[in-house]
């Protein structure tokens, strides 16, 4: 047999699993596998440094698969490489409840699965984190322990999202020449041709963003292993532009949009078979061709085994580092540098923004723990992201840790999660909270992930002012709350503040983000606590005179005014409590006691925060009194726009006043 009968073979073999496991579940998409089990071959049996039995090791190569739809690609090479988690059960399973093989690839359901990619573009984004990752990596440890490749494959809808560009500059700019990017360019999309709303020379757009980028026939097995050898000698990321056809070897429905998204029929598959000269019945490989990818599989052995050898030999002090980088634990006297910040700051009682108290805490933070990487949306001086230990990282200096992600809040949230998947690394960045919007498709796929990626969001109300409705979030706390398994702060001071971003740190399968003011604030918190206070997402922080009459629940710049509300209801003879609320998702977790008597049974509840009510309700019920936001903001001083739409301490008592003497 040749080599390119056996290259052929094996191919097919991605072909047909990925054909028969749609067909099977009567639902998928097997025109890119089918039309890209040549690129996936090359790559795999040629190049991808990887070892099947065992999945992360850390110097692996990364294959992201951006077009995700074409799941099947990924889930046949899983099982023919050896994937112990990837039986042939499993592909037989292919979108069933409870299967590891979901439609799109979920990150954690299988080993293999580097990222989750269902919305088109998010994989290609992930991967310049990725790929900044291991340079990050390398320059902190070195060739012997970090010198690896990020492979992505990316379909036509992955190019045409918008976050992209933002990718694909950002990388082309920082020189990840480790970024070696397949476009599956078979000129089909849901709709029909791509041509009917696309003519972009993509090869060109690359090419103006930094990059290399070539086109090759994707069908050749030789052209596609010389251009990924190109890729591996170059000093920019390369784009190979594969000309394929969608459904390739299917009689009637290749190179037509009937073989993207639904099964190719009985009749489709049989002409299939009989195309590629393929005689083997759904679901089994010739043991021949078994064997060779099992090989493959295990052909990563010795390079892993010489890893493994050179980290064993490393100094003991960067060997322990490394280690504990890649297990993802914080520093062991992480615990006793916060409680130290928070004493003096206690002490202390600085009044400033929350984004200031942010950069106070990263100041002690970024000295404690060597692995955070920060970064902005071209806001720095906004976000207050930045601090002595983070010196920018450039093209010619990947030794440092500050990103400058320019203005590209998806492309930065997306690479932020690259990052953390990436391994060794803590990343964060920030923007202003009302860009969330840009950026909440990367923090709602952080969350499905279960990572620990970051996000700064300052300027968190109408406090910020003179800039007007346009910046002035609203219904940005409302929407990122909504989102499962993501921690929202609100912090109401310089101590809240650092024992959120304590918690942010230590929620190694929860992302965060952390909404801070513009405007100055006062520390709240003059008693030292040893407790993280803030990790029971809320709690009494100024009790009543006696039995509460009234409880008012607040959040960050907002703290401050229902301790005035408190001061006036008291001189009135209302005891009041005042319960701060950095947290909801935290708070939602505790036990149903504390819960209970956190809430307590005040005869008036009151929630103060300069955003909508959407959420409040399950702490101070529907008949509550909430004092907020009702629709968008304004243009003007602070000290204007939060008596105008009635946000103070007088406006609360006057309130709760009302209620409780029923006028």
């Amino acid at each position: 047999m040749t080599s390119r009968e056996q290259h052929d073979r094996m191919a097919n073999a991605i072909r047909f699993l990925s054909m028969d496991a749609v067909e099977k579940a009567n639902s998928g998409h097997p025109g890119l596998p089918m039309g890209c089990a040549d690129i996936a071959t090359v790559l795999f049996s040629r190049f991808l440094k990887f070892d099947a039995k065992a999945p992360h090791w850390a110097d692996r190569d990364r294959f992201i698969l951006s077009a995700g739809h074409g799941s099947m690609l990924l889930y046949s090479l899983l099982y023919l490489t050896g994937y112990e988690d990837m039986t042939i059960d499993q592909i037989k399973n292919f979108r069933q409840l409870g299967s590891k093989t979901a439609g799109h690839p979920e990150y954690g359901h299988a080993a293999g699965i580097e990222t989750t990619t269902g919305p088109l573009g998010q994989g290609l984004a992930n991967s310049v984190g990725f790929a900044l990752g291991e340079r990050i990596m390398n320059a902190a440890f070195g060739n012997d322990l970090v010198n690896h490749y990020t492979y992505v494959l990316a379909g036509d809808g992955c190019l045409m999202e918008g976050v992209s560009q933002e990718a694909i500059a950002l990388a082309g700019h920082l020189k990840l020449n480790k970024l070696i990017v397949f476009w599956d360019n078979n000129n089909i999309s849901i709709d029909g041709p791509v041509s009917l709303a696309d003519n972009t020379d993509q090869v060109a757009r690359f090419q103006a963003s930094g990059w290399n980028a070539s086109h090759i026939d994707g069908t050749d097995p030789e052209a596609i292993a010389y251009a990924i050898e190109a890729a591996r000698h170059s000093d920019k990321p390369t784009m190979i532009a594969c000309k394929t056809t969608i459904g390739f070897g299917a009689p009637t429905k290749a190179g037509t949009n009937k073989a993207h998204g639904s099964p190719l029929g009985a009749e489709e598959i049989a002409g299939a078979r009989k195309f590629f000269n393929w005689e083997s019945p759904p679901f089994e490989i010739p043991a021949d061709i078994l064997d060779s990818w099992r090989a493959v599989g295990k052909g990563g052995a010795k390079a892993r085994a010489d890893w493994e050898g050179r980290l064993a030999k490393a100094e003991p002090k960067l060997k322990a580092e490394f280690e504990r980088r890649l297990a993802g634990k914080l520093p062991s006297n992480f615990d006793a540098v916060i409680a130290d910040y928070k004493k003096k700051l206690s002490a202390d009682k600085p009044k400033v923004a929350t984004r200031k108290s942010s950069e106070m805490a990263l100041e002690v933070i970024n000295g404690a723990v060597p692995e955070t990487i920060g970064g902005s949306a071209d806001l720095t001086g906004s976000n207050n992201t930045k601090t002595s230990q983070t010196k920018n990282i450039t093209p010619d200096d990947y030794g440092q840790r500050y990103v400058h992600y320019g203005i590209r809040e998806h492309g930065m949230a997306a690479a932020i999660n690259g990052l953390t998947l990436h391994g060794g690394l803590i990343a964060y960045g920030g923007t202003f909270l009302c860009f969330s919007d840009y950026a909440r498709p990367s923090m709602r796929l952080a969350s499905l992930m279960g990572i620990r990626s970051i996000f700064v969001m300052t300027h968190d109300s109408i406090g910020l002012g003179e800039d007007g409705p346009t910046h002035q979030p609203v219904e940005h706390l409302a929407a990122l709350r909504a989102i499962p398994n993501h921690n929202v702060f609100r912090p109401a001071d310089a101590v809240e503040t650092a024992e959120c971003w304590q918690i942010a740190l230590e929620s190694e399968k929860t992302p965060s983000t952390l909404a801070l003011t513009r405007q100055n604030l006062p520390t709240v918190r003059t008693e030292h606590s040893q407790k993280n206070l803030s990790s029971q997402g809320a709690y009494e922080l100024a009790a009543a005179n006696g039995e509460a009459v009234v409880t008012i629940f607040a959040t960050g710049s907002e703290v401050e005014i229902a301790l005035g509300a408190r001061d006036l209801l008291e001189k009135h003879g209302h005891p009041t409590r005042v319960v701060s609320v950095p947290c909801f998702e935290l708070f939602d977790q505790q036990s149903d006691d504390y819960r209970a008597k956190t809430i307590g049974n005040a005869k008036v509840k009151v929630a103060i925060e300069a955003s909508i009510r959407q959420g409040w309700d399950h702490l101070i019920g529907t008949d509550g009194i909430f004092i907020g936001m009702h629709g968008f903001g304004a243009s003007g001083s602070i000290e204007q726009l939060y008596p105008h739409f009635g946000i103070t301490a007088e406006a609360a008592a006057k309130a709760v006043e009302t209620r409780l003497h029923g006028k």
